[in-house]
């Protein structure tokens, strides 16, 4: 065994010995008797590799394929311009799929190259894979062309690509087919003014097809880059050919916003719905690397949204990361902590439960990071890889989402008490996913306090919600058996309005009568599984039982409102006084009732004995079931929900039942006046 891995020279036999074996001399070995031999190894060399695999390049031979070529020129002319030595880029887009990218910076290099002396650095770059400038970092701080493969892997998929420099006063031109020079760099000329570069292509209809540049996806390009860099201004243009039958795109256009990445989030938005007002946006500079050179900066935009869909766009060095990286993860992070601590600091703890879920479910915001050699993920650049990215971010954001946090606390509570609330629906809907997902393999589970009534037509059968087993056992005498049934609940409930998530998902009453009705909460209400066709709260007749009755209709109207749109909750009207004279008995709801009553069911001065009903519990349940619970001689009121009123509505439960007590007492103060209080 251990001369297999030792691999000992082996001693050479004696030529007499190698004849006196009988086996044939060793010869070079010929054709595998398999076919498969040197000859069929392949060795690509230049530009051969990406028009045999242009997946492995751009992406795949499809429309987004297409642009990327664009976008690679155009990322080439921005890095220009943001290293400072460009202004300007011109984009034009004209007939027979041709696109032209100009900017007004340096120039690429026309001289020799020192290590392929008889070409030129431009044909290098635009032959030669992994072959640029932004290598070292000296040409550029901070760069969107990394693998020095861009420019000659769109020059390898066109059918035809034309370079122009100008540069030291003179203007030179190469081109190309299929990535093969047509001819050497050639100098055609001097120039006083201009500078810069220049690169016209066609994609190549071997690769690509029929498939043609789309100008509004073209336009959509430029606007984002003049938004990531305030500093350039791009002047757009189209031949009105291409134009024909649409009005979304412009024939010319000039792109320049100095708000930056603000500017680019107001005009998405317009005017839409916002929870804050304004756009939170700044930038700020990464901080210094461990070396002391300098790593970059970042810009931001962030808008607080009330409604419709949240969005997140990234970019490192203007490249789109739409797959996030960890420039994202440090946005999120920053934004996270600092609102968290903004909740200890008002003494909130429900703000411990919020996640970066919560929170960028309800923002609009961009993110641009310009960072020295930023690693992505493939030659696509999707994603964003670098680990350090994460921290600098982060660090760059926390300190300044803090101080704005501090400066208008207002708005920061405003923007605390939103993000807590969809936390706390989000663990809601989570717990309604549990017990769903116990549901499914497991038989129905009726609360034990619950009394079931025999039939099981939903539209002949009702349950009645009662407070205490006292009541319960009046209610249970007094039912109809067969289509009554009886949840007795245990004093006042939680109120919903005012409660944390947690404290509502722990709420052993509310469970049992969520799962008494069947039907689910929240977004998992679904009426078809509902047991019963009417729902009645049946409540002592005082001012408790009026107490609990508000609890439990805000309960339903905050987490089962499909009940209450289906016209399935009632109330119950119990009478609180029993009247009799002799064998005549009447009932009275209040005391105006009984007084009212008194003077007009019976003869003037003659005694009438009055009994009031301590609770449903210490009423007989002959006079329960005659009075509230017989279908043919009692009286419900049917909760109803206008939807024209929903906003007064939603006000008026929020003011009475809501989490700020100071509503409830300007309510209480301005209405005092209407109180009948017998003291």
């Amino acid at each position: 065994m251990n001369d297999l891995f030792s691999n000992p020279s082996p001693k050479p036999k004696p030529e007499m010995n190698r004849k006196q074996s009988g086996k044939p001399e060793a010869t070079a070995p010929g054709p595998s008797e398999s076919g498969y031999s040197a000859r069929d190894i392949e060795v690509l060399e230049g530009l051969e590799p990406v028009r045999r695999r242009p997946g492995m390049y751009v992406g795949g031979t499809d429309e987004n394929a297409l642009h990327h070529l664009a976008a690679e020129i155009v990322d080439n002319a921005m890095d220009e311009a943001v290293a400072g030595h460009a202004s300007t880029i011109d984009v034009h887009l004209s007939a027979g799929n041709r696109l032209t990218v100009r900017d007004n910076g340096r120039g690429i290099p026309v001289d020799p190259h020192p290590k392929f002396k008889d070409r030129s650095a431009l044909e290098v770059i635009f032959t030669t894979l992994h072959s640029g400038g932004k290598f070292s970092g000296k040409a550029y701080a901070t760069s969107g062309g990394l693998h020095g493969v861009g420019s000659s892997v769109v020059n390898a998929l066109s059918s035809t690509l034309e370079v122009e420099v100008a540069r030291d006063r003179a203007v030179w031109r190469q081109a190309y087919a299929r990535g093969v020079p047509l001819g050497p760099l050639e100098r055609i000329g001097p120039t006083q003014n201009r500078r810069g570069t220049q690169i016209g292509f066609v994609p190549d209809t071997e690769i690509f097809g029929a498939l043609a540049f789309q100008p509004s996806r073209l336009f959509r390009l430029c606007r984002s880059k003049a938004y990531l860099f305030r500093g350039v201004t791009i002047r757009w243009e189209c031949e009105p050919a291409l134009l024909r039958g649409r009005d979304d795109v412009p024939e010319k256009a000039l792109l320049h916003f100095p708000g930056g990445l603000a500017d680019s989030l107001r005009d998405e938005l317009g005017e839409g719905p916002s929870l804050l007002t304004g756009i939170w946006s700044g930038e700020a500079d990464l901080p210094a690397a461990a070396d002391g050179s300098g790593t970059g900066r970042v810009e931001w935009a962030v808008a607080w949204l009330d409604s419709g869909e949240s969005a997140l766009a990234s970019y490192c060095n203007t490249i789109p990361t739409p797959q996030g990286g960890t420039h994202e993860a440090g946005f999120r992070n920053a934004l996270l902590k600092g609102l968290r601590a903004w909740g200890e600091a008002r003494s909130n703890k429900r703000a411990a439960q919020v996640t970066a879920e919560d929170l960028l479910g309800a923002v609009a915001a961009k993110l641009s990071a310009f960072i020295r050699d930023p690693q992505f993920q493939g030659q696509t650049k999707e994603k964003l890889t670098n680990a350090e990215a994460t921290r600098l971010v982060e660090t760059a954001l926390r300190d300044r989402f803090d101080h704005w946090l501090a400066g208008q606390p207002a708005q920061a509570d405003a923007l605390l008490a939103a993000i807590v609330e969809r936390a706390e629906d989000r663990l809601r809907r989570r717990g309604e996913k549990d017990t769903a997902r116990k549901s499914a393999t497991n038989r129905i589970r009726l609360p034990g306090k619950l009394t079931d009534c025999t039939r099981s037509n939903v539209a002949e059968t009702e349950i009645f919600l009662v407070e205490g087993d006292s009541a319960g056992g009046s209610a249970k005498q007094a039912r109809n058996r067969e289509t009554q049934a009886v949840l007795p609940l245990r004093g006042k409930i939680l109120n919903v309005a005012s409660a944390s998530t947690e404290k509502l998902r722990g709420n052993q009453e509310l469970k049992d009568l969520v799962e008494a009705l069947g039907c689910g909460q929240g977004t998992r209400y679904d009426a078809a599984r509902l047991r019963y066709g009417r729902v009645i709260i049946m409540t002592d007749a005082d001012v408790d039982g009026a107490h609990i009755a508000s609890l439990l209709m805000t309960f339903f109207y905050r987490e089962l409102p499909g009940l209450i749109q289906g016209g399935h909750l009632h109330l119950a009207q119990p009478p609180l006084y029993r009247l009799t004279q002799g064998a005549k008995t009447i009932y009275a709801m209040d005391d105006r009732d009984r007084e009212r009553k008194i003077k007009s069911a019976f003869k003037p001065g003659s005694k009438v004995e009055v009994s009031r009903f301590k609770g449903l519990g210490e009423m007989p349940p002959a006079d329960l079931k005659r009075t509230t619970m017989d279908p043919k001689q009692r009286t419900l009121l049917r909760v109803v929900a206008a939807p024209e009123l929903h906003d007064a509505t939603e006000k008026r439960v929020e003011d009475l039942m809501g989490r700020r007590p100071e509503l409830r007492f300007q309510f209480i103060q301005a209405n005092a006046h209407t109180a009948d209080i017998d003291l």
